[in-house]
């Protein structure tokens, strides 16, 4: 049936036609636009991306949703996570000869001095400038400026962003076996001693454990202690660790693994070490936040009920946490650079920040809208302790900034007591042979690896 239009009632004017033809151009423009976005989305069909970092819990989040990034860019993606320091040797040999195996890597914290320094990465403001390449709601100005320090270099050129805005801070797996001795979680190295020897073999475990990673893990207690690695830097940069608190500082350090903590731990890797904690074979624990927030999460953890989270011991000289920040960039000698920052953009993505923080319980994050977020404060609430922002930001803000922090209040609702100034080791005291308390030395034979011990990551 045909229907027949009532009859108009005004003439067409030329505004009208106007009207009527700015609207057509319009809807041309819109549906002209719809063609671009799929130029867009099928620029990488077939691109093939390579790419390493070592293996981490946010890497292994960036593993589990990396089928989205790969169906929505026609990429395929080779994502080699191997262990801290044989991705580091690796990559290292890889950027020195401007090899173009990888297309993307982790700029590690370490190295970065060395890998941006060496004109081994690329710079990555030509992407930032572009909007086409990087929209403007990517938002670099997002990203916690004290993480960005390592990733950029004294022009302010920027050469990665920061996956991961790490400080050092102390967790126990079995706080309840601290309790049941009449203690609390140490905040000094005179108490951290105290409380392992009154610990220690309790119900079967031991009081301590940590990692391989020395250069990482000792430095904290050789800077509490009051010494430096180097006598005044950057002007004068020779090492200084023939000190008497340097000595003291090591043989401290030493006893706290040869003494306190399980067979094998000397050369336990970051996932033993993290497998050991988070199963309650070991109690205390020094380590980047990102490596203790799984005894609250991990759903293997065995200690989910008695964690206890609080800041890194302070020495004579005050406390001095690690800090870390890893960041994702393009080395000098990639094919597919174009390909790698369209990776980088997705993986640190306002979004995929916030889904690894809020569905995967990631605590590093390096967005401060993902920091500010309600609902990540809510889910940082580990076992009753709080330890979301503003406690987290200032921790992230400061000592990635590379700052000291000798006086911080006490991390979370549970352990809300001002700390204690005693305890702080005696400046003046001989060389000799006594440490604090609870660690004095025992000659103990350098322990063998439990056949065990081998255990994937978290």
């Amino acid at each position: 049936m045909t229907v027949t239009p009532p009859p108009t009632r005004h003439r067409s004017t030329r505004r009208a036609f106007l009207r009527t033809s700015a609207g057509a151009v319009g809807l041309g423009l819109v549906a002209a636009r719809a063609p671009a976005v799929l130029g867009q989305a099928k620029e990488f069909k077939g691109v093939t991306l390579n790419g390493a970092c070592f293996q981490h819990a946010y890497t292994n989040v960036l593993k589990e949703f990396l089928k989205e990034f790969e169906e929505k860019t026609g990429m395929r993606v080779n994502f080699e996570t191997p262990a801290f320091p044989v991705y580091n040797q690796r990559a290292d040999l890889e950027l020195s000869t401007r090899g173009s195996a990888w297309d993307f890597l982790n700029i590690t914290f370490i190295y970065s001095g060395r890998w941006i320094g060496a004109g081994w990465m690329s710079s990555l403001e030509e992407f930032l400038g572009d909007r086409n390449a990087t929209p403007a709601d990517w938002d670099a100005g997002d990203f916690v400026s004290g993480a960005q320090a390592s990733l950029t270099d004294a022009k302010g050129t920027r050469y990665g962003f920061a996956w991961e805005a790490g400080a050092m801070i102390m967790a126990a797996s079995r706080y309840d076996l601290i309790e049941k001795a009449g203690m609390k979680m140490p905040e000094t190295f005179d108490q951290l001693g105290q409380v392992c020897a009154a610990i220690d073999g309790k119900d079967g475990v031991k009081a301590f454990v940590n990692d391989n990673l020395h250069h990482w893990h000792w430095p904290p207690y050789l800077l509490g202690w009051g010494g430096k690695v180097f006598v005044n830097p950057p002007e004068n940069l020779t090492p200084a660790l023939d000190s008497r608190e340097a000595v003291e500082s090591a043989e401290y350090y030493a006893n706290l693994l040869r003494q306190y903590s399980p067979s094998g731990a000397l050369s336990y890797t970051m996932d033993q070490g993290a497998l050991a904690h988070r199963t309650g074979r070991a109690n205390l624990r020094t380590q980047a936040i990102a490596w203790l927030a799984p005894l609250a999460t991990a759903a293997d953890s065995t200690v989910k009920r008695t964690v206890r989270f609080a800041y890194m011991p302070r020495g004579q000289a005050g406390a001095f946490p690690g800090s870390v920040s890893h960041g994702f960039g393009i080395p000098a000698g990639a094919k597919n650079k174009r390909a790698a920052w369209e990776f980088i953009k997705w993986a640190l993505s306002k979004e995929m920040v916030r889904r690894a923080a809020l569905e995967k319980g990631y605590i590093a994050v390096c967005r401060k809208s993902v920091i500010d977020d309600p609902q990540y404060r809510k889910n940082m609430t580990l076992n009753g302790q709080d330890l979301a922002a503003p406690v987290v930001r200032r921790v992230i803000e400061s000592l990635v900034a590379s700052d000291s922090n000798p006086d911080l209040p006490p991390i979370g609702t549970v352990t809300a007591q001002p700390p204690q100034s005693g305890g702080a080791l005696d400046p003046n005291a001989p060389p000799p042979d006594v440490v604090p308390d609870g660690l004095v030395p025992e000659p103990v034979p350098v322990p063998q690896r439990d056949p065990d011990d081998e255990a994937p990551g978290p």
